[in-house]
C-alpha cells in the first residue's frame, strides 16, 4: 500500500503503450490473417504465423534503432517484415497484400477492460499514448479503438523504437513533466525495462502470465489487467 500510495502521489500523468498493452494486436491480427491464410492455401497455425510476424518485427525495429541511421518508418518496418514472413512459409504473396496486412494494425481493437478503465482513470490523471506507431497510423486507429487520449505520441518524434532511452525522454518533454512523474504502462517486459530505465515509474500489465525476468529495472508494480489497474490507481 505505501509503494501504491507513493505511486500516486508523485505521478502526473499515466502514459501507455498502444500496441498489445491497449489493443489487442495478437487478437486482431489472428483473425485477419486465418482467411488471408486460408485462401492462399496455407495449413499452418495462423497464430503461429502472427507470432511469427511480430517477433520478426520487433528484430527488425531493434535493428533499424541499433544502426543509428535515418528512422525507418513503422509501417515500412511492417512490411518489410511480412513480406520476410510470408516469403519463409512459402506463401505467394504481391506487395499490395503485404500493405495490406500492415493496414490491419490501423484497426485493432482494446482489450475488453481497457475502456472502462480508462474512463475512471482519466478522472484523476491525464492520459498518454508513447507507440513505435508512425502518426498516421496512431490517427487512423482512433476511428477504431475509440478512446480519448490527452496525448498521443509516436516514436518518430525521437527518430528511434522503444525502448530506446530517448524516446522515453522526448515523450516526457512533450507532455511537459519530469521522468518521475510519469507512470508508464505496458504489456511487453522490454518497454517497461526501457521506460524504468529511462527513469519513469512503470507498471507490467502481466495478461499472458509470463515471468518478467531478472532486470535490474524492474516495474513498480505487476497488475493482472486494466480494471485491476484502475481499482489501484484510480
Amino acid at each position: 500500500m505505501k509503494i501504491i500510495d507513493e505511486l500516486k502521489r508523485g505521478t502526473k500523468v499515466l502514459m501507455f503503450d498502444q500496441y498489445g498493452t491497449i489493443v489487442d494486436i495478437q487478437g486482431g491480427l489472428i483473425e485477419v490473417a486465418t482467411p488471408f491464410l486460408k485462401e492462399k492455401g496455407w495449413d499452418g497455425r495462423p497464430d503461429a504465423f502472427v507470432t511469427w510476424w511480430r517477433r520478426t518485427h520487433f528484430e527488425n525495429s531493434m535493428i533499424d534503432a541499433l544502426l543509428q541511421r535515418d528512422h525507418i518508418s513503422y509501417r515500412q518496418i511492417g512490411e518489410i517484415s511480412v513480406a520476410y514472413t510470408l516469403e519463409r512459409a512459402g506463401i505467394p504473396h504481391t506487395p499490395a497484400e503485404v500493405s495490406w496486412l500492415v493496414a490491419q494494425i490501423e484497426k485493432l481493437k482494446p482489450f475488453p477492460d481497457v475502456p472502462a478503465a480508462l474512463e475512471k482513470l482519466r478522472q484523476r490523471y491525464p492520459l498518454a499514448i508513447l507507440s513505435n506507431g508512425d502518426p498516421d497510423m496512431l490517427e487512423a486507429a482512433r476511428a477504431h479503438h475509440g478512446l480519448q487520449f490527452d496525448h498521443i505520441i509516436s516514436v518518430a518524434s525521437a527518430g528511434a523504437f522503444k525502448p530506446h532511452r530517448s524516446t522515453y525522454t522526448q515523450a516526457a518533454a512533450l507532455v511537459g513533466v519530469k521522468m518521475d512523474e510519469v507512470i508508464f504502462v505496458a504489456n511487453h517486459a522490454f518497454d517497461c525495462i526501457g521506460a524504468k530505465a529511462a527513469g519513469m515509474q512503470t507498471v507490467f500489465i502481466d495478461r499472458r502470465k509470463r515471468p518478467f525476468g531478472d532486470w535490474p529495472y524492474q516495474p513498480d508494480l505487476i497488475i493482472e489487467d486494466f480494471k485491476s489497474l484502475a481499482e489501484v490507481l484510480a
